[in-house]
């Protein structure tokens, strides 16, 4: 199984260790990802809301690049999916836009492949008993609640992936990993994205709040699958917890992550060890780092 690669701008930066999980994984159950070659970014910061044809241009000129090996796109973070999506669709049902797109890249692209979020292809393309197979070391007794933020299932008109109020699918795969699945309310609320920087009165609260339902509701740890979202919840958390004078100490990971750990490669070449907030005494605490031996050759 071969899908076209479009690790994005995140995860050759502050995500890198979803990038180097997702590899892992994706070799691990037999996923061949062709990293697109010189890929750019796909506008997700500013294109879409300054120039229509720009957002779009900028994720078909990647997208065209995959086509052209007759290749579907999987994209690991939130953000890319939606951009490269949106693209895609708008032009396999416009020929004016597509001739528009076409014109601005200098290339062919007629959205002719399919734009999957790695989440979505770990999801169906691969079997729960193929997951399950691969599981050495289930990470039972772990309380995680799975947060999808607001860009993975929305709009679902061009998401086309999972239910956008009540997504199961990251949920279902936690399951199937050994995890013990959190019912919460906020795990399609949107995170504050850029908020927390520019208007922190704004984006701060946001973040408490998905860290706050999570917490009430039992959950040791939250799971997602956007860049974004794991800085906002990972990286924002101890000033939250200092503003509010409160105490959340809930470690963030990226879904492929935790596969990973399942799948008995060990927490530092998942990328577990550069978390903000500290995972490994939760981890530790409930034996989940133990036997088999690290699959460091295999990362």
């Amino acid at each position: 199984m071969k899908f076209a690669y479009y690790p994005g701008c995140s995860l050759n930066a502050t995500g890198i260790e979803y990038n180097v999980s997702a590899k892992a994984v994706a070799k691990h159950l037999g996923i061949e990802l062709w990293e697109i070659p010189e890929w750019n970014c796909c506008g997700a910061s500013a294109a879409h809301n300054t120039d229509h044809l720009l957002a779009l241009a900028l994720p078909a000129r990647n997208l065209a690049i995959a086509e052209a090996k007759k290749l579907d796109v999987a994209v690991p973070c939130a953000a890319c999916f939606n951009r490269l999506k949106s693209a895609q669709q708008a032009v396999k049902h416009s020929v004016a836009t597509k001739e528009k797109v076409n014109k601005a890249i200098e290339m062919d692209y007629q959205g002719s492949n399919e734009v999957k979020a790695l989440l979505d292809v770990m999801t169906s393309a691969i079997s729960s008993d193929m997951v399950k197979e691969k599981v050495v070391r289930p990470l039972n007794g772990l309380k995680a609640a799975s947060y999808y933020g607001c860009l993975l299932v929305r709009p679902p008109a061009v998401t086309q992936f999972d239910d956008p109020e009540d997504p199961q699918s990251m949920d279902q795969l936690m399951k199937n990993i050994g995890t013990d699945a959190v019912d919460w309310s906020f795990k399609v609320e949107c995170c504050g994205a850029g908020h927390s920087t520019a208007k922190s009165d704004v984006g701060l609260p946001m973040i408490d709040s998905i860290l706050a339902d999570a917490k009430v509701n039992g959950a040791e740890c939250i799971v997602t699958a956007c860049p974004l979202c794991m800085l906002n919840l990972d990286m924002r958390q101890k000033e939250i917890e200092k503003i509010n004078n409160k105490s959340y100490n809930l470690p963030i990971f990226y879904f492929t992550e935790l596969m990973g750990l399942a799948f008995g490669y060990s927490a530092k070449d998942m990328g577990v060890t550069k978390h903000f907030v500290n995972p490994m005494p939760l981890l530790e605490g409930k034996d989940l780092l133990k036997h088999p031996a690290t699959r460091r050759d295999e990362v």
